[in-house]
């Protein structure tokens, strides 16, 4: 029996995608062996690769002068390989929103110049910096953001307007709502929140940006040299690619991103209002930077939170539990979470408010 699964990450995949990855797990497309055991450089998974690739480029009208990458290392590594990539200058403006976002901002700390040029730290990352008011540097590389914020349960409804190319750290949000790409110098995204398994982390970055690196860029992490090999200079993370693919698929015939937008907005609406409505129930982010995909929340007391997390596990409503750096209860509604799971949390929340007041 499935359970309803809140994780941050890895989190839920779309059922129907699991089923035919299960069907296809001994036998990939007549080849008599699965994915996770064919050479990388065979026709059937350069087939699989090229596929992954197109459906992405559709599914975000990436255009013709952006390349689309699939490397390894999580989006922990784009940390360090977009600076060692995008530095000419040696200077960089970071926009703290959270934890990652903090994180990217010491990592690019080892190369170069970089400065913060807003963020809402002392506030408890509860909302964020008005995009318009910012100030940027002279003469910089790049600006870079966190566009959601998978901690705090916070995101961007409008992204800074800069003269150097805009950066974005889009994990936890990608594909779940339209996102003009041609306002970013780079995108990157690990997949293991909405794409794929945890393995392949995707970088759609602007051409001209290629060519770049620093002669101490590892070769793993120079993006000319992804791009020139079609993302196969080694051995990727072939399974993640294969399923990222699937979900590729399952997301394009529900309709694309616009669609999987308005049922996002359905779900997330459905969760807020409730804990609007509550004297139990509450949430300190800030209302008009609130997050579709992340909504943390606590109730009255510690314990209460403990009991909560327990008992809903115990009614097929798992990890539930907040990260440690906010506590309380984190209900992450990726695209693959069914609007019925969150109706199911809601009625729980009802439930364990009535017996808890």
């Amino acid at each position: 029996m499935r359970v309803y699964n809140f994780s941050a990450g890895p989190s839920m995949l779309p059922l129907p995608v699991l089923e035919q990855a299960q069907r296809e797990m001994l036998d990939y497309n007549g080849s008599g062996m699965s994915i996770t055991e064919m050479s990388h450089r065979s026709k059937t998974f350069m087939e699989v690769n090229q596929e992954a690739n197109s459906l992405l480029r559709e599914l975000m009208n990436i255009p013709d002068n952006y390349s689309v990458l699939f490397v390894q290392g999580g989006a922990s590594q784009q940390f360090a390989a977009v600076p060692l990539n995008l530095l000419k200058n040696g200077k960089a403006d970071y926009i703290l929103t959270g934890n990652f976002a903090s994180k990217a901002y010491e990592e690019g700390l080892k190369y170069g110049d970089m400065a913060i040029a807003a963020s809402s730290k002392a506030d408890g990352y509860t909302y964020i910096p008005d995009v318009d008011s910012i100030r940027f540097r002279e003469n910089i590389d790049y600006v870079h953001i966190t566009s959601n914020n998978t901690i705090f349960g916070t995101r961007y409804t409008k992204f800074p307007k800069t003269s150097a190319p805009l950066v974005a750290d889009m994990s936890s949000n990608i594909l779940s709502e339209p996102v003009d790409v041609g306002q970013f110098g780079l995108i990157y995204a690990g997949a293991q929140k909405n794409i794929a398994p945890a393995g392949v982390t995707i970088v759609i970055i602007r051409k001209d940006l290629l060519g770049n690196a620093s002669p101490l860029c590892p070769t793993m992490l120079n993006y000319a040299i992804q791009d020139k090999n079609d993302s196969l200079y080694n051995t990727p993370p072939c399974f993640s690619i294969y399923v990222a693919m699937l979900v590729f698929r399952w997301l394009k015939s529900l309709g694309g991103v616009d669609a999987i937008y308005e049922l996002n907005k359905q779900k997330a609406a459905i969760l807020y209002d409730f804990i609007d409505n509550s004297d139990f129930y509450s949430s300190k982010v800030s209302k008009s930077d609130r997050s579709l995909m992340n909504v943390p929340f606590v109730t009255p007391s510690p314990e209460l939170d403990a009991a909560f997390v327990a008992e809903a596990s115990k009614n097929g409503l798992v990890s539930l539990k907040g990260h440690r750096l906010v506590g309380g209860m984190r209900a992450s509604i990726y695209n693959a979470m069914p609007i019925e799971g969150v109706k199911k949390l809601v009625e729980f929340m009802k439930k364990f408010e009535l017996e808890n007041k």
